[in-house]
């Protein structure tokens, strides 16, 4: 197996230490509600506006995306996300017969798509829901297997995800819909404000930067930062992916560091590999300021919009160093 693989896929103690809290974690969360939990975003089964008073049960293949439902549907829908562990790797993850529970019971299912989550459309054919709901960002955006999967650093792929998620809310409870309507206004408008704010800023003040990056996790905030990116997109797929990259590419990297050609350097932290490990140490010696990203909410219990804050602030950071702006 490559470097590369072995880093993504190598965790066999992990996935069984993760089988092991999950099933104990929905067997306790089936008969009791939690308040606070990295895996159940748990809320009061009230309703309002007239509605039925009784919350949607809604299931995420990953956190990043159940944060987002979660706070869409407040104290209307229980938002149970399978991975949340920041050491568990979303391509490569083993559902649990807790997990197919969880699916089988949901109303409503959030899985990414782009064979970035096999594993859920799997989990999602072999325990049909009555009536249940089914969201596949990469049908919505309108992505296909084989493109870059990973849309939830795209804030425009966002906006669509927030818009989609309020619309399946009202469509399966109705009676609520202005409470809908006001939580995505808020979520939109407040709780993301900030992050919203970041993105501008970097943007108006830094578009046309080129910058280096470890793999193509990174691809889709660059754009939407308007930041250039140097690395070869062949590299960037290969370590996303787990194979090996060229000989070649690696050298045209090498030499865009050597020669400063990019201003900073951006990698995903869980999937550190030697050759990334490399690049990231020959960047620091040649003064380039390096910033970190993560494919999973970092740390576990973290909403998605302090995660992507805490990213964005990082990068804007590293870019004003670099550029002295």
């Amino acid at each position: 197996m490559s470097p590369a693989a072995a880093s993504r896929f190598a965790r066999p103690s992990t996935r069984i230490a993760l089988v092991t809290a999950m099933a104990a974690l929905t067997a306790a969360t089936a008969t009791a509600c939690s308040t606070s939990s990295s895996h159940t975003s748990d809320t009061a089964t009230t309703g309002g506006g007239g509605g039925s008073g009784k919350a949607i049960q809604v299931v995420a293949a990953e956190n990043f995306w159940g944060s987002i439902a979660s706070q869409l549907g407040g104290s209307h829908v229980k938002v149970t996300s399978i991975i949340t562990n920041p050491d568990t790797d979303p391509h490569d993850y083993e559902p649990t017969a807790a997990d197919a529970r969880t699916v089988a019971g949901a109303r409503y299912a959030i899985v990414n798509g782009i064979g970035y989550d096999a594993w859920a459309d799997k989990l999602l054919a072999s325990n049909p829901g009555s009536g249940r709901i089914e969201l596949k960002v990469g049908d919505l955006v309108g992505i296909k297997p084989g493109g870059n999967p990973h849309r939830w650093y795209s804030p425009d792929n966002v906006h669509q995800v927030i818009e989609k998620i309020t619309a399946d809310y009202k469509k399966t409870d109705p009676a609520d819909a202005s409470y809908f309507d006001q939580q995505k206004t808020t979520f939109e408008t407040k709780t993301l404000a900030g992050c919203n704010k970041l993105i501008a800023d970097i943007k108006a003040k830094y578009a046309g930067t080129p910058i280096g990056a470890s793999e193509s996790i990174v691809t889709p905030l660059a754009e939407g930062l308007g930041l250039k990116m140097l690395t070869p997109e062949t590299f960037l797929d290969a370590m996303s992916e787990g194979s090996d990259p060229t000989a070649k590419d690696k050298a045209t990297i090498d030499q865009q560091i050597k020669n400063k050609q990019i201003k900073i350097y951006v990698y995903n932290s869980q999937n550190s590999t030697p050759d990334v490990q490399a690049q990231v140490k020959a960047a620091k010696a040649q003064g380039i300021p390096v910033a970190t990203v993560t494919e999973t909410l970092a740390p576990a219990g973290a909403t998605f919009q302090q995660w992507q804050t805490t990213e964005l602030r990082g990068i804007e950071q590293a870019l004003a160093k670099a550029t002295g702006k």
